[in-house]
């Protein structure tokens, strides 16, 4: 049985704070189950960390479809959320309610997560009542990057808190199971989280929220084109990897690999009779 947003919503109410980690392949995603998550977000950030495009703005939902079948063949306790990808939800609600249900349908997910605010509350209200569960995603908004002039803290102006803080509370009357705080003041998050019973999950966003969400390939120190400010790296993988790599590709330009051990025998007779007819 996997982790549910009902839940989620309990884990809040208990005050225990929520453990979210992307994953983007069957292999990660085990890895992060086993140590524990209990949810489990196939971000788009994918387009940068595993696709190598320099936003997220290129990712397809057949992208986000195809990696979340792989993260859910990898799983089986923990919640998978799923992003849909920019313009896959930005025009009418029935196109987005279709391809949210594709997201579900076809790649397992348990739920999707949308960026925007109060803009999106009729988009979000028809998911949740098709059955879709739907985490929300407010302040810095990735698919926005090109809008909002880059990757900048959000909130910080009294007028931008007030739209921040009015656009939570719109989404969870949309029927929102969570939401997630990116790039938030610190001060702030805490507002909206005491002010919501639905969790929200920080990234950038100071440690009162209830959960915390952060990209695999950056907390394990694999991703090093650029390192955020919000990240803690609780691993240099990357180094560890150039150094294996490049030990193996030692040892078989001086012969150390394979050795007897690493490779296979055969019946000498068998071999004799090949080296007669030869």
């Amino acid at each position: 049985m996997r982790t549910t947003i009902s839940q989620l919503r309990d884990m809040k109410g208990r005050g225990e704070r929520i453990a979210m980690i992307t994953a983007y392949d069957y292999t990660s995603a085990k890895l992060v189950e086993q140590a524990g998550a209990p949810i489990i977000l196939v971000g788009d950030s994918l387009g940068q960390v595993v696709l190598g495009h320099d936003s997220t703005i290129p990712v397809t939902l057949e992208d986000m479809i195809h990696h979340c079948r792989a993260v859910v063949r990898g799983t089986q306790k923990a919640h998978i959320a799923v992003d849909m990808p920019f313009m896959s939800y930005h025009a009418e609600w029935p196109e987005a309610v279709r391809n949210a249900g594709r997201i579900l349908k076809e790649g397992g997910a348990n739920s999707v997560k949308l960026e925007g605010g109060r803009d999106l509350v009729r988009i979000v209200t028809r998911m949740v009542k098709a059955g879709i569960p739907v985490m929300g995603h407010i302040g810095l908004t990735p698919q926005s990057v090109n809008q909002l002039g880059g990757y900048k803290v959000q909130g910080r102006s009294p007028q931008q808190a007030a739209e921040l803080l009015a656009d939570a509370v719109a989404l969870e009357g949309a029927g929102a199971y969570a939401i997630v705080l990116e790039l938030v003041p610190a001060p702030l998050a805490k507002l909206i989280t005491e002010k919501l019973t639905i969790p929200t999950i920080g990234i950038g966003a100071g440690p009162c929220c209830d959960g915390q969400v952060q990209v695999f390939h950056d907390l394990l120190g694999l991703f090093e084109d650029f390192v955020p400010k919000h990240t803690r790296r609780y691993a240099k993988l990357g180094d560890d990897i150039r150094q294996a790599v490049g030990t193996y590709i030692s040892d078989v330009k001086d012969g150390r690999f394979p050795t007897a051990a690493e490779s296979y025998d055969m019946d000498e007779g068998a071999l004799a009779k090949l080296a007669d007819k030869a």
